[in-house]
């Protein structure tokens, strides 16, 4: 690779500037190493011209399946129902996607191949976790066992699809209720919106099908609190994270963090952690 191709800035396209986008989008226009905002693709572009028109150099506006075509890495911040949409076209051309949603990539798990296929990366972030280099290093030996704990102010539950099946009120507890018990694949489905932590835990460790989750509707908690327990080989483990909900309360203000520290590595002169 000559110096001139290995100077040569990677295109960073967002799909979808909601809590998670926005912040995205302002740390790449502020300026990342090796980095530069290309594109963004949004439902309703006029409620974010503003947004778009304030940043120092302001992105195209495209549509979500033509991210893929003006950038290198397009970034997945939107509904998992989009994310067929926004990941399918940008691995097809060989480009990296980060999926933030990545309970929905459990129900398109061929992407994964298709991204083979074509050159293709799909990459997805710590988000709002804690710990998932450690678990990626026990992988490499034995796991026995991995259970997540997760208990969440009442506003970050509502709307989940288990709660509304299952006719569950939540809006008078007074005291910690379960809500779930079960596979992580099972709580992907259920818990849609707020269960990416579960799902991306179990695709480091010993996968959806066999890594534990309980899910608390708590009304003493104020965070988004997680805690992990993991028995492996080589050790034993546990881990525990209480985050700050963001503007959206089922998104924890650190997993637009790890997004931007994830974008960071990629032209990262210095990289720490595995």
């Amino acid at each position: 690779m000559t110096g001139q191709k290995a100077s040569k800035e990677l295109r960073v396209a967002i799909a979808g500037l909601g809590s998670i986008g926005t912040k995205i989008a302002s740390a790449l226009d502020q300026g990342i190493e090796g980095l530069t905002l290309s594109a963004v693709a949004v439902r309703n572009p006029a409620k974010h011209q503003a947004f778009i028109g304030g940043l120092r150099r302001p992105p195209q506006i495209v549509p979500i399946e033509q991210l893929g075509e003006v950038a290198d890495i397009v970034v997945e911040c939107a509904p998992s129902s989009q994310l067929r949409a926004i990941v399918e076209p940008a691995v097809k051309r060989g480009k990296a996607a980060v999926v933030v949603s990545v309970g929905g990539l459990l129900d398109n798990f061929d992407l994964v191949d298709l991204a083979r296929t074509n050159g293709g990366r799909i990459i997805v972030p710590t988000g709002a976790l804690i710990g998932l280099d450690a678990v990626n290093a026990a992988a490499i030996g034995n796991i026995h066992s991995v259970k997540m704990v997760t208990r969440k102010p009442i506003d970050g539950l509502k709307g989940a699809p288990f709660i509304v099946e299952n006719n569950i009120d939540i809006d008078n507890l007074r005291e910690p209720l379960k809500l779930f018990e079960g596979t992580a694949r099972e709580a992907a489905k259920g818990f849609p919106a707020n269960l990416n932590v579960a799902v991306a835990l179990s695709l480091a460790g010993v996968g959806p099908d066999r890594t534990s989750v309980q899910i608390w509707a708590d009304p003493t908690v104020t965070r988004n609190v997680h805690r992990i327990e993991v028995e492996a080989d080589s050790a034993r483990f546990s881990m525990s994270i209480e985050n700050i909900p963001s503007e959206n309360p089922k998104t924890g203000l650190i997993t637009a963090l790890s997004v931007i520290a994830l974008l960071r590595k990629q032209r990262a002169t210095l990289c720490v952690g595995t």
